[in-house]
């Protein structure tokens, strides 16, 4: 028996223990519903979705064609219709994610009006815009479920295939899945990391993404003048988080760690060394310094510090930050990732200036000698320039091949004039292939593209105003959006419908039987779209 008739029949008996008092009660109507709301709280999507994640990295360990994907969503409908595209193109939502962004929440989320990506929004929008993103897609369980059971009742009442229709809803498959959620730099101390990731669990994270940056020196992982932590401080806050999962019975959650040693130059802290060797040691090893002969080589409020034997001063700068040496990125990442694995982290982020296959590579095939599956979440980053960075990459390789490159300017290879040239058509179809390439060769387990949905937004709103204001008017709206709605299969082409109200027009019938007040009427505009595209 399907868990639909369970609960059918479950709740008969409840009725019939009730007598009279409920006889207005219909058991199929309740089971619907109960069935349209699969998800009671938010632990219950994280504790779900928890299991769907770890089931994913064993299988992406075990085939690295298995890899996961996400796009960032700043609202809730932005996400819903995300997962309903990604049902209805690709036939399921296995291996689909959400992401949220720290970027997107400053800019779009907070109450200060758009912000920099700084860690300076509010710390509660973050649970909040998780709890709106899982509310938005639990409607579109609760929407596509209400249409099935449309068709159960058409069918039972004019012959048709019941059986079909009810197999669709027993295995009816969520559009709810996991999100990878950012808790920036942690909004604080760990015990303000702490209470953040709570609510960010409680809301449905089943993942969180954590950076090793200065909390309250944050900046975006593309932007210069990034500050990274000594090692036991980043510890602390993925301790943070794992109890925070473990005291609310995630006890699968994830955590992923992220460096941006890459592209930061400067710490805040010289940590406390407590034996020859140990993480403070490696972490000042990379520390610009000049050696101390005598008291005269030093200034006045100067640190000194014993180093390999030697007594040195660290460079620091007049806002009292310390410089690493040049050219140590590589070598940072790839002991930050190998200490967070070894600390308690499941997942990697590596913030890269480019995206290269070569780059990221070469840093998770070191990370790997130490922990044989290292795994990655990376960023396909709106940042890059992705035409100009592959165009280059396919440029340089033909050079070193020897291939004649004459007729390319390598520094205007952004030019339309190339768009058809052997040249730009090769660096697309890499394009093309650099989530399966990297999943392959250089770990990464999952692809996001963290402000997808910001740059869509803009440019759709762009050529719509463009022709509206202009010479199209109204046309520009019908053919540039709604023809395409309609010819493209939307579901929010019926937007009343996508707000809820067939599933309240339900619910009334449910409660007030006749004498419900329904909005589906004949008189409805939205039944103008009921035609054949």
């Amino acid at each position: 028996m399907s868990q639909y008739q369970q609960d059918i029949q479950s709740i008969e008996n409840l009725k019939a223990a009730q007598g009279t008092a409920w006889n207005a009660i219909s058991p199929e109507y309740a089971a619907r519903m109960k069935a349209q709301n699969r998800f009671k709280t938010g632990l219950d999507i994280a504790k779900y979705t928890a299991g769907i994640m770890r089931q994913d990295m064993a299988e992406y360990d075990a085939d690295s064609s298995k890899y996961t994907q996400s796009l960032g969503c700043w609202h809730g409908f932005i996400g819903q219709q995300k997962m309903l595209a990604v049902k209805k193109h690709q036939g399921t939502t296995s291996k689909s994610y959400l992401y949220l962004s720290g970027w997107m929440v400053a800019a779009l989320r907070s109450e200060f009006g758009p912000l920099p990506d700084q860690s300076m929004h509010e710390k509660t929008s973050v649970p909040a815009l998780i709890e709106e993103l899982y509310t938005f897609l639990r409607q579109a369980d609760a929407r596509e479920l209400g249409t099935l059971f449309d068709q159960l009742d058409a069918a039972k009442a004019n012959g048709g295939d019941v059986a079909a229709i009810q197999a669709q809803i027993d295995n009816f498959e969520t559009h709810v899945v996991p999100i990878v959620a950012d808790i920036d730099a942690g909004f604080g101390n760990e015990e303000a990391t702490y209470l953040l990731a709570k609510r960010m669990i409680e809301a449905g994270a089943c993942c969180i993404q954590i950076e090793n940056q200065v909390s309250d020196a944050k900046q975006c992982g593309h932007q210069d003048g990034k500050v990274t932590v000594p090692h036991e401080d980043f510890l602390a806050k993925i301790n943070a988080v794992r109890y925070a999962f473990l005291e609310l019975g995630v006890d699968d959650g994830v955590i992923v760690a992220r460096t941006d040693s890459l592209g930061a130059g400067l710490t805040q802290k010289i940590p406390v060394s407590q034996s020859e060797g140990d993480l403070a040691a490696q972490y000042n090893a990379f520390l610009e310094t000049n050696d101390v002969n005598s008291v005269d080589d030093l200034g006045e409020g100067d640190t000194v510090m014993k180093l390999d034997g030697k007594l040195v001063k660290p460079v620091r700068l007049p806002n009292g930050l310390y410089k690493f040496k040049e050219d140590t990125g590589v070598d940072r990442v790839v002991l930050d990732c190998i200490t967070s694995l070894q600390n308690g982290a499941d997942l990697l982020w590596i913030e890269t200036e480019k995206p290269h296959v070569g780059q990221i590579a070469e840093m998770v095939n070191a990370i790997r000698e130490v922990v044989p599956n290292a795994k990655l979440v990376y960023n396909n980053s709106p940042s890059f320039n992705w035409t100009l960075n592959f165009r280059q990459q396919i440029f340089d390789a033909w050079s070193e091949q020897g291939k004649d490159t004459s007729a390319y300017d390598r520094n205007a290879l952004m030019s339309s004039s190339y768009d058809d040239s052997e040249l730009a058509l090769e660096a697309d179809s890499k394009i093309r292939t650099f989530q399966a390439d990297a999943a392959r060769e250089a770990g990464i387990f999952h692809h996001l593209i963290t402000l997808p949905t910001y740059h869509t937004a803009a440019l759709s709103t762009d050529n719509l105003a463009k022709g509206y204001f202009g010479d199209d008017g109204m046309l520009a709206y019908v053919k540039g959006v709604q023809r395409q709605e309609i010819r493209q299969g939307l579901a929010c082409v019926k937007h009343q419908a996508m707000a809820g109200s067939d599933l309240g027009d339900t619910h009334k019938e449910y409660f007030s039987g006749e004498q419900a007040l329904k909005a589906s009427g004949d008189d409805n505009t939205m039944n103008q779209f009921d035609v054949v595209a």
